[in-house]
């Protein structure tokens, strides 16, 4: 048998050492969980009875796994007040926030029902060579990503959330089954005759991420960028995939991400018919989540120990290779829509091989579990001398450092008894947070070191990145500025001659930002190989996303029947139509022809010259079309639109488990029937149950797989489907997207309400954000989301974020709109405090006006805020303000406001309290005033809000008050919400 095949099986075999259904037949079948659906499988697997090496290997593994992620119970466990009847009580603990879902009894559905339900489900992911044997290899890809999806049956959403301990519910059957052959495989690859193998954790990046993906000049490129970065990391993670399985991984959770089911479906040869529903299979467009870049530039996996550095090593050559393989074929693309001979000895090439060597920037580490030092039994030794030398130099001089030297270490490192039984022994696998916690600090040395290849540029530069040299088929002409080479003969002016919607006359790119700008027209026609030839991809341009709020307000108002519609419509015919926000795009199918028409022309007729090079009157003639659409629209078209960047909080907490805000004690992950029946009972658990539980593989497969749910599906869901935006990335905690004006507020709260996954439990919120809350929109609830027929869970209440938006004028320049919005997602973090949003108002006519609020009202914790109404917090209250400007209420109150804030008295002098009610009666008089008695009540709350922020910050409460009204003032003016002030 080959090491090959007897991986696969190994994983098979580590695969049935537990039935899925563990949860609903424990101590209800007679068989006991093991001698149902896994028995069977088992015996189909190995007819001849499992080799012995690797029952040992899996024993191991088991045992690791438990251990790494909840208490053993050992003995304990068989008395009765740790045992819980899952079909009589069952509850489900969020892994993340702590909280309990106490589900309907389960006990009308027999064990022999479940059992034949699994053991049909996972008889149909067997696969058979052509020989009619098993084939290990696709079976346990199949097991591994259809597993956990039991469609078509009542239990179809809480199989994929089945524990994997009913006593400590948690964490999944499918992240032990996951972790437990990851370890397995580790051990039996790295085995050399009857010893044992060793496994170890394996870190991998690959950059630089944020410098190659701000280099944009359309937002094509930027899409570019960070699809490219996210590819990358998949060729990277292929090799993990093939050679160990995606269950090798620990961080990024893989299952269900659209590259990795092409990549089972079409190299791996899983039957289509499996993937046959899936949306990536059946979406023509670039809503299709194959364009979505949703993978990060970082993985961590359970690797064999002594292949860590070869691995490391493949990984680093495979993508290196892939990015100079690409790039080599779209050079060769270029030169021939240049129609210029491809030979070896043009410098183009010379370039690109030295433009792209180094790139992408790898970083690795791994650390063996084999620090761990074990007695012969297998158990964990309380003083860890080899473990705690390793990790000295990083995590601080001292006897135990980082985990070694915690609370909770000083609990796990001893056995726990109760009234005689075993109930906790550690074992190595109790030490995964110590090995993590290295392996983070190496990995963070090793990418602070940074290698420096000195290279030679001559000339001018790319026109994109500024960095390095113009790809060239003559170096002499690197030397020509840019009048000098607008109209010769180079390779790139020739290829924009072929390429005129793709490139741009005069502009010369380098090697990176070259594959950049192309590799959007690779990326289309390599997918339509694999899904048909219909799909198309779409790019909304700044402009586009700006006329869309004028547009919808035509639409809504019914302006697409009048007849100056058809009239231009015949004018602008010939005008290529552009790519909609697909909300606008779908509204449009309720419109007549000529409407859709019209619509889908508009933007590209106004940006066009038609004008055969005669610069002098191209301001002229968009000037007279911009007042053509103004009479048709009935008001000056919109031409601001906003970028949003959105990123998760305290991420490195989350992962390193070291803060307490972000971590959860034992008995919170306890069932409380037993946690009832323990705590005070037996005063050996008292301190463990009040230890913070440390970092687990199941805490990281819980993050990684809620960030994959929020990124491949709620970020889309709320951008597209219930906002006129388009989303550029979503990778993870990270989101980039483009806005229409008037959806910008909503936007921004939906997703901070849909990454962790809550809603308020009072009224009043949706008709706040616009909800339509049909059966289409996601549901949000309690850490979870339920859409589109499917239940995914989420970060939690506990989970926050910070998000920087930016509104800005569409000829205004992308690169300056991305610093500025790097610069304020950053204020909405440093300024804010985090769980914050900074809104950097970029106006044209100067004054610009940037505002930092936090989501919450200072004092406020979510799941405290969650109990009453979100439309009390200051972004709701900005969203009424947005509401009353556009409404009946004079702009004016914004302006007289703004005037006599300067002449108020300061906190200091008067006291907080008094400023606070001289601000609240001035400000219900002023917006009464100008907006009627419904107006005034706004007035004391701004007052209060702006207050409770300025103690917070030891500011004074003007200057918000300020920025309150000028942010809300702007995003209400004539145009961006389809009423007149």
């Amino acid at each position: 048998m080959s090491e090959h095949h007897s991986r696969w099986l190994t994983k098979l075999a580590a695969w049935t050492h537990d039935p899925a259904e563990k949860a609903l037949v424990l101590l209800r079948d007679s068989a006991g969980h093991e001698g149902g659906t896994v028995r069977e499988l088992r015996q189909s697997f190995f007819p001849q009875g499992v080799p012995k090496a690797v029952q040992e290997a899996i024993k191991q593994a088991d045992h690791w796994a438990s251990a790494a992620d909840r208490p053993q119970f050992g003995g304990g466990g068989r008395e009765s007040w740790a045992q819980v009847r899952f079909d009589q009580d069952p509850v489900l603990i969020h892994p993340l926030s702590g909280e309990e879902y106490r589900l309907d009894k389960l006990d009308d559905i027999s064990p022999a029902h479940i059992k034949a339900l699994s053991g049909e489900h996972f008889r149909s992911l067997i696969v058979k060579t052509a020989g009619d044997d098993i084939d290990a290899r696709r079976t346990a890809l199949a097991f591994w990503r259809f597993g956990p999806e039991l469609k078509g049956s009542e239990l179809a959403h809480l199989w994929q959330l089945l524990p994997a301990d009913t006593r400590i519910p948690d964490h999944s059957i499918w992240s032990h089954l996951d972790l437990s052959r990851a370890f397995a495989t580790a051990f039996a690859a790295d085995a050399e005759g009857e010893g044992k193998g060793e496994a170890a954790l394996l870190s991998m990046s690959f950059g630089p991420v944020q410098d190659f993906i701000a280099a944009a000049r359309t937002t094509s490129d930027l899409w570019a960028g960070s699809h490219l970065l996210s590819r990358i990391a998949w060729e990277g993670l292929r090799v993990i995939c093939e050679q160990l399985g995606p269950d090798a991984l620990v961080f990024p959770q893989l299952r269900g991400v659209p590259q990795v089911d092409l990549w089972l479906r079409d190299d791996i040869g899983l039957a289509a018919g499996y993937f046959a529903d899936l949306e990536w299979v059946n979406r023509k467009t670039d809503a299709n989540p194959l364009f979505l870049p949703a993978l990060p530039n970082k993985f961590v996996a359970i690797v064999p120990a002594g292949q860590a550095a070869a691995l490391a090593e493949q990984v680093t050559q495979v993508v290196r290779d892939w990015v100079r393989n690409t790039a080599q074929t779209l050079l060769a693309e270029l030169l021939d829509k240049a129609k210029l001979a491809n030979t070896p000895d043009l410098p183009c090439h010379v370039q690109l091989s030295a433009q792209l060597a180094g790139f992408p920037e790898v970083h690795w580490a791994a650390i063996p579990f084999s620090r761990i030092a074990q007695d012969n039994d297998g158990k964990a030794l309380a003083q860890q001398d080899s473990l705690a030398a390793a990790s000295r130099p990083f995590l601080g001089n001292v006897a135990l450092p980082g985990f070694l030297g915690s609370p909770a270490w000083k609990i796990l490192s001893r056995e726990i008894s109760i009234d005689g039984a075993r109930f906790f022994t550690p074992n190595p696998g109790v030490l995964y947070p110590a090995i993590y916690d290295l392996l983070d600090r190496v990995a963070a040395a090793a990418k602070s070191v940074r290698p420096f290849a000195q290279t030679r540029h001559q000339g001018y530069r790319c026109d994109l990145s500024g960095e390095t040299e113009w790809l060239t088929t003559d170096r002499a002409q690197l030397a020509w500025g840019k009048q000098g080479r607008k109209d010769a003969p180079t390779l790139w002016n020739e290829a924009a001659k072929a390429l005129p919607g793709l490139l741009r006359k005069g502009e010369h790119l380098g090697a990176l930002a070259m594959l950049k700008r192309l590799w959007p027209r690779q990326f289309v026609r390599e997918i339509r190989s694999m899904i048909g030839d219909d799909l198309n991809r779409y790019v909304v341009s700044t402009h586009t996303m700006a006329l869309a709020t004028s547009l919808e307000c035509w639409l809504d108002a019914g302006g697409g029947n009048m007849p100056e519609a058809a009239k231009l419509l015949a004018e602008i015919r010939h005008t290529q139509p552009v790519a909609l926000p697909r909300q606008l795009a779908e509204s449009l199918y309720q419109q007549s022809e000529t409407t859709r028409e019209l619509v889908r022309r508009l933007p590209a007729w106004l940006d066009a010259d038609d004008l055969d090079g005669n610069d002098s009157k191209v301001d002229d003639n968009r000037e007279q079309r911009r007042q053509q659409v103004k009479n048709l629209l009935g008001q000056k078209p919109e031409a601001y639109y906003a970028f949003i960047l959105m990123d998760g909080d305290k991420m490195g907490a989350w992962l390193s488990g070291t803060d307490a805000d972000y971590t959860l004690p034992f008995e919170k992950t306890w069932h409380p029937q037993i946690r009832a029946q323990a705590k005070g009972k037996f005063p050996a658990l008292d301190d463990y149950l009040k230890a913070q539980r440390p970092v687990s593989p199941a805490r990281h497969m819980a993050i990684s797989g809620a960030l994959n749910c929020f990124s491949l599906h709620i970020a889309r869901h709320i951008v597209e489907d219930r906002c006129k935006g388009k989303l550029i990335y979503a990778g993870g905690d990270d989101v980039l997207a483009m806005v229409s004006v008037d959806d910008l507020l909503r936007c921004l709260f939906l997703l901070r309400l849909g990454y962790a996954g809550i809603w308020p439990e009072q009224a009043g919120l949706e008709e706040l954000l616009a909800a339509v809350n049909n059966r289409k929109d996601a549901q949000f609830k309690r850490g979870h989301a339920l859409y589109n027929a499917q239940l995914l869970r989420l970060m939690g209440e506990k989970a926050t974020a910070s998000a920087g938006a930016v509104v800005a004028h569409h000829q205004t320049p992308l690169g300056r709109v991305l610093r500025e919005l790097r610069s304020t997602e950053k204020k909405a973090k440093n300024e804010g405090g985090r769980d914050a949003i900074s809104i950097n108002l970029l106006k044209r006519s100067g004054g610009a006006v940037h505002l930092t609020l936090p989501w919450l009202q200072p004092g406020s914790a979510w799941p405290q805020a969650l109990q009453g109404s979100l439309t009390d917090t200051p972004v709701a209250l900005l969203i009424k303000l947005q509401a009353l400007f556009a409404g009946n209420t004079s702009r004016r109150a914004a302006y007289i406001t703004q005037g006599w804030l300067t002449d108020l008295p300061s906190a200091a002098q008067i006291g907080m309290a008094a400023l606070q009610e001289l601000l609240a009666r001035n400000l219900a008089y002023q917006l009464k005033r100008q907006g009627g008695e419904n107006a005034g009540p706004l007035g004391p709350i701004l007052a209060e809000t702006a207050c409770r922020i300025a103690r917070q910050r030891q500011q004074e409460p003007a200057p918000l008050v300020r920025d309150l009204l000028g942010v809300a003032e702007f995003l209400a003016r004539e145009g961006r919400t389809g009423e007149s002030s």
